[in-house]
């Protein structure tokens, strides 16, 4: 069985614990895309962890983790996090990185950083983790492999032809000095000999697990409302965080992908810029942002408080369709239980129309949410992990929103640790 996790929202949909419980049950887990710029949080035996660019297979020994061709591969960041888990008594994870892999490097930070502070207020909400300059040098054909830092004079070769545009943007756009291709040569070629025993083909090793029916979890970064051609753009991400780039982010056949879950959450959060219908202000929404998950709603990268709304029909449907789900993760359902009604915005209003579809970015501006409200269940459900043995509103709600967007919910979660998970159907 192969399958794929991805986000149906904004991203922060809770992912990484899905992904965690998911991974229990598989041979191998692949993250196809994204860099460092977002984190999946997970808690288990060992603790809290909230992982940028590891696969979130890492606490399961026996299993094999890839970081596939689609990453944007920061090797500071890797090993940050390697180093993290090992002085935290995490046990040395099986890992495998792709030599095709392209390497962030620490002058795309900088430039991601240096072009958000000269957009000032017309900014994209970005991470300034360095994934647009990435994915931009990427497509140019001036990027730098994961297989190339191993060999020091082509480095030099690659770095010194990326940098002549660069240098030109630092002194005469930024005002800033100029970068040094012989000292970014030593860097990484000192990286690259760190990195080399993790590096190999992965799309063999993948092609040999597919040939013999093991069982490949695939993992996506963010959500569907930030994929550049099928969400909110301009306030997207660089790369496509869909079911369908996932083969190509790994390295699989299409053919091979036979389930897609797309996780949401009960409710709606975003960390970023962009357009928001259901969000919510004031008290209303420092409630609800206080009581999301275990740590409330502050991205795992960033710390920055996550905009919150209710949950949005329209949106989800939309995250759905466009990553082609065949079943739904539902998280922090448990988070719900302290409200009377819970508004659901089942349909926009566009210039007075009622709209069920998911607008382009300059409407999406205008909609105003049509909400239908539901009975709230007023009692603690964390840790259940039977439905049946749900309250009957909270039951409703599940249903409700199932009818809504049109694709079955399979999982729910009832709180953020691993076994906190409620099965059905």
């Amino acid at each position: 069985m192969i399958r794929a996790i991805v986000g149906a929202n904004w991203g922060d949909e809770g992912k990484g614990k899905l992904t965690d419980v998911l991974a229990e049950h598989s041979d191998l887990v692949v993250r196809f895309q994204g860099g460092a710029n977002a984190g999946h949080t997970i808690i288990n035996q060992f603790g809290k962890f909230a992982l940028h660019l590891l696969p979130s297979g890492i606490f399961h020994p026996e299993v094999q983790n890839v970081i596939g061709p689609g990453v944007a591969l920061d090797p500071e960041a890797l090993f940050q996090e390697l180093d993290s888990l090992k002085d935290r008594g995490v046990p040395a994870p099986r890992l495998t990185v792709s030599d095709r892999a392209q390497v962030l490097m620490d002058f795309h930070i900088l430039l991601d950083t240096l072009e958000e502070e000269r957009l000032g207020g017309r900014k994209f909400g970005s991470t300034k983790s360095g994934i647009a300059p990435f994915y931009s040098d990427k497509y140019a054909k001036v990027g730098i492999q994961a297989c190339q830092l191993t060999d020091r004079e082509l480095l030099r070769e690659r770095l010194r032809n990326s940098l002549e545009k660069k240098n030109v943007l630092m002194e005469h756009l930024y005002r800033h000095e100029k970068l040094d291709a012989d000292a970014l040569t030593e860097k990484y070629y000192a990286l690259g000999q760190r990195l080399k025993p993790y590096l190999a083909d992965t799309s063999l090793l993948l092609d040999e697990a597919v040939k013999a029916g093991r069982d490949i979890l695939l993992e996506g970064q963010l959500g569907a409302l930030r994929d550049p051609d099928h969400g909110i753009y301009p306030y997207v991400t660089s790369s496509s965080p869909l079911a369908g780039y996932a083969a190509v982010g790994a390295g699989l056949p299409p053919w091979a992908i036979h389930e897609v879950i797309a996780v949401t959450k009960a409710y709606s959060s975003s960390v970023g810029a962009g357009v928001f219908p259901t969000q919510l202000f004031g008290q209303e929404a420092e409630e609800l942002r206080r009581r999301g998950g275990d740590a409330g709603e502050y991205g795992a990268k960033t710390g920055r408080p996550r905009d919150v709304g209710w949950f949005d029909a329209v949106a989800t449907r939309h995250g759905c369709l466009v990553q082609g789900a065949t079943a739904v993760a539902m998280t922090n359902l448990d988070v719900m239980g302290y409200l009377d009604e819970i508004p659901v915005c089942a349909a926009y209003e566009l210039d007075g129309q009622t709209i069920g579809h998911f607008p382009v970015t300059q409407d999406l501006r205008r909609v105003k949410p049509v909400y239908v409200t539901l009975p709230g269940w007023k009692t603690d459900i964390r840790g259940e992990t039977d439905y049946s043995r749900l309250p009957r509103q909270c039951r409703e709600y599940v249903e409700t929103v199932e009818r809504l967007i049109k694709t079955p919910i399979t999982l729910l979660s009832t709180g953020p640790r691993r076994e906190e998970i409620c099965r059905r159907g």
